[in-house]
Parts: structure tokens; C-alpha cells; sequence
């Protein structure tokens, strides 16, 4: 009988460097038996709705996400059976056509800004990190990216971060910290504890190679 799957949750608030932790652990095991599952893929489908209400979209708050979609896209891969990830338009704010086709591996890192506040997402996870970075670097971090990947003016950005993003962000994100088995201070940065965990994801994989 297949041994069962073993997913790694790594959350944090937007520019904690989650995302930097997640793709350090996964290089390092680039070949293996690893995948990546994002939550930013699993932004709800808005083509119902039009285009100029799409724009008020609350991409941090929980009710973005379409957590039921995720939550059995993880049943399938726990059963070793593939899925069809959705693709998120950002310039048209809906779920795009596309989807990429990923298959069951023997580990699963789960990566988004709430996959911690949602009790059914805790509930298949083996390992629950929270990347805890200073307010003021995640701002500057998401502030370069925001400007530099999605041609946003420095303004804008700013206004989206202290009336949407910073109180997203104390009323959901941080709260979900007590439910972290382990907190990694200053994201990709942290060596020590990318170390560990690449360790521990090393034996898990011995372990299924052997079983």
C-alpha cells in the first residue's frame, strides 16, 4: 500500500518571504519527489461578476479563496491521484482557462498568506510553518515587487497597504501564528531553519523510498 503523502504548510503575511522559504526548501529537492501547491492559484472564480466590481476585489481576506476547491484538490493528491490547478488572471481579477496538470508526490508544500486559518487545511497538514517577518520589510518587499512585477505606482501600493493589506493582515494572517508547530523569523534570510526543515524533508523521503 502507498504511504501516505506528507504536506508541509508554509504561511505568512504578504512579503514575509514565505514564498522565498518555500522555493528554497523545493530546489533543493528539485528531482524528487516534491511539489509546490500554491494558494494564490486558488483565488475564486469571478466571471459571474462584472469587470469593475471584480476590481474591489479583498485578495487578503479569507473569503478570496476557494478553500472547498483546494481542500479536494489535497484529498486527490493524499490519494496519490492528479489534479488540474487552476490559473488566476490578475488583469482580468477572475480564474483563467488554463490549468496545470500536477501529479502526486510524496511531498506536498502547501504555500499561502491563509492556509493556517482555515481548521480543514490545518487538519492535513503534517508540519505548519509561519514565516515571521517585520511589518516594516514586508512592506518595503511587497512595495519593490508591486512596482517592479505588476506596474503598480508607489502610491497606489501604499494606499492598498494601510487600508486593505495591513488590516487583513492583523485580523486574519497574524492570529494564525498559534497555529504554526514552527515560526521562522525573516523568511528566505533564515538558513538555520531551511537547514532543518530541508533535513527533515530528507528523511521523510529516505523513509518512503524504504517503505
Amino acid at each position: 500500500m502507498a504511504k501516505k503523502p506528507v504536506v508541509i504548510g508554509v504561511a505568512g503575511g504578504s512579503g514575509s518571504g514565505k514564498t522565498s522559504v518555500t522555493k528554497a526548501i523545493y530546489e533543493h529537492f528539485k528531482g524528487h519527489s516534491i511539489l509546490m501547491l500554491e494558494q494564490d492559484y486558488y483565488y475564486k472564480d469571478q466571471k459571474h461578476l462584472p469587470f469593475e466590481e471584480r476590481l474591489n476585489t479583498n485578495y487578503d481576506h479569507p473569503l478570496a479563496f476557494d478553500n472547498d476547491l483546494l481542500i479536494d484538490h489535497l484529498h486527490s493528491l493524499l490519494s496519490h491521484k492528479g489534479i488540474d490547478k487552476p490559473v488566476y488572471d490578475y488583469k482580468l481579477h477572475t480564474r483563467s482557462e488554463d490549468v496545470i496538470v500536477v501529479e502526486p508526490k510524496d511531498v506536498i508544500i502547501l504555500e499561502g498568506i491563509l492556509i493556517l486559518e482555515d481548521e480543514r487545511l490545518r487538519d492535513l497538514m503534517d508540519i505548519k510553518l509561519y514565516v515571521d517577518t517585520d511589518a516594516d520589510l514586508r512592506i518595503i518587499r511587497r512595495l519593490l515587487r508591486d512596482i517592479k512585477e505588476r506596474g503598480r505606482s508607489i502610491d497606489s501600493v501604499i494606499e492598498q497597504y494601510l487600508t486593505v493589506v495591513r488590516p487583513m493582515h492583523n485580523q486574519f494572517i497574524e492570529p494564525t501564528k498559534r497555529y504554526a508547530d514552527i515560526i521562522i523569523p525573516e523568511g528566505g534570510q533564515n538558513h538555520v531553519a531551511i537547514d532543518l526543515m530541508v533535513t527533515k524533508i530528507q528523511t521523510i523521503l529516505e523513509l518512503n523510498a524504504i517503505l
